[in-house]
């Protein structure tokens, strides 16, 4: 299998999970379903396994590599400013469908049986969710935020120590280093995982439940598809004068992973090896990209809420006016964090919802099919990830143009092309 290209295995995967999905489904074969949901989720669960390591690591050794790093603080102003850009235009995409689509408007379903998911989110929640009352806490509950909020202040106080923390810094980078190598066995997984995971997707979600919710499913999918096609292009050739082919070559493995494992953070090592080999320079990539698995979402906190906030008007009978719009957009401009790069969008939903003042259980409608939904959502975010480090590293003059027009050409995820020397940052090197 090593000499087959990973895109295709997990293409392989993917043709094959659709094949015994449909056939578990054709012919109720209970067993071959809960064989597809152990397999997927398994592999799901060995994700989620390195993220908490996984994030602050690799936060806390990018925020000391900043270092070393021409105007840092110029750097991550633009990179927070492209994430605010795009997420912006991400939902208006968003808010533009629902208007135009009105997914809500017709549609049957008992909202009396309705019930708020048991876990929501506000702004209470979500401020005063960021600091942990127990550090060790985090780590065992795997709240990301808080992870996230602990790495940067670690990594900001050992930035500022200087010489006397490299001892600190020098155990992350080794920590690190071991977490992805482990990552990587887990990522060589996929094609299995995706067998699983788009098999049970196929067996338990038939048309007899899709079809109520298709034209939100569908505004959704339309939404994502417009962002990727559509507006990330015109972002890469009017502000970073970029070939958007280019751009996808790279990227790709790191979306087609995200799309199946709906996970942000999980992909979070082949985003990083993407964007490097697009030409972004390391030390710059290895900060942008942990910060944008864990904040930009574009997908789950952008063209979905948006979506998911009229869908919910729609169907309780409830009037949005021009200010409830305008909150949509303040959400999911200054709230993706709450995502938190983990499968799932619920929490910035339940966000939105209680922002706007509408049922939170009109978000119990939608977590029947969030599975779905979530494919297409991660491999947006993604794309969005990998998409602003590399227009600011162009902006401001530092991308290889001759590696970047490379980019695509070989396997990202090929052992034999994997050299055995450790970068300084700790972090998995790129093939020459």
């Amino acid at each position: 299998m090593r000499k087959v290209p990973f895109s295709v295995q997990i293409l392989l995967g993917l043709v094959l999970g659709v094949a015994l999905g449909f056939l578990a489904r054709a012919n109720d074969l209970s067993w071959l379903t809960s064989t597809l949901d152990t397999v997927g989720g398994l592999f799901v669960q060995l994700l989620k396994l390195a993220v908490p390591p996984l994030v602050f690591t690799a936060i806390v050794v990018s925020v000391v590599s900043l270092r070393g790093v021409a105007n840092a603080a110029r750097l991550a102003l633009k990179t927070l400013l492209w994430f605010g850009i795009t997420a912006l235009v991400a939902v208006s995409v968003g808010i533009g469908l629902g208007l135009l689509t009105n997914p809500g408007r017709g549609v049957t379903l008992d909202v009396a049986g309705a019930a708020a998911p048991k876990k929501t989110g506000s702004w209470t929640d979500f401020l005063t969710g960021i600091v942990p009352t127990n550090p060790v806490g985090a780590f065992v509950e795997g709240n990301v935020l808080q992870i996230v909020f602990l790495a940067l202040v670690v990594g900001a106080a050992a930035l500022l120590v200087g010489e006397k923390a490299e001892p600190f810094v020098a155990l992350n980078r080794s920590l690190l280093e071991i977490v992805q190598k482990a990552l990587w066995w887990v990522i060589r997984l996929a094609p299995i995982g995706t067998l699983g995971l788009i098999g049970n997707a196929i067996a338990s979600y038939g048309w007899d439940l899709l079809a109520p919710l298709a034209k939100f499913t569908t505004a959704v999918y339309v939404g994502c598809a417009i962002v990727l096609l559509v507006v990330y292009p015109v972002v890469l050739l009017a502000a970073g004068r970029l070939n958007p082919v280019r751009f996808y070559a790279g990227a790709w493995p790191a979306i087609e992973l995200a799309f199946v494992s709906r996970s942000s953070v999980g992909t979070m090592p082949v985003t990083q090896r993407a964007v490097e080999r697009l030409g972004v320079p390391r030390e710059y990539a290895s900060f942008a990209v942990p910060f944008g698995a864990t904040t930009k979402m574009d997908g789950c906190a952008a063209i979905y809420p948006a979506l998911a906030a009229i869908f919910v008007a729609q169907v309780f009978g409830i009037h949005l006016g021009v200010t409830d719009y305008l909150l949509i957009a303040f959400v999911s401009v200054v709230g993706s964090a709450a995502t938190a790069g983990l499968t799932g969008a619920i929490v910035m939903l339940t966000l939105t919802l209680s922002t706007l003042g509408l049922p939170l259980a009109g978000a119990g409608l939608l977590l029947a099919i969030d599975p779905i939904l979530d494919m297409i959502r991660t491999a947006t975010n993604v794309a969005g990830q990998a998409l602003v480090p590399t227009v600011v590293a162009a902006r401001e003059g530092t991308l290889d143009r001759t590696a970047y027009d490379a980019a695509g050409r070989r396997d990202l995820i090929d052992p034999a092309q994997e050299p055995a020397a450790t970068r300084q940052d700790g972090l998995t090197p790129v093939p020459a």
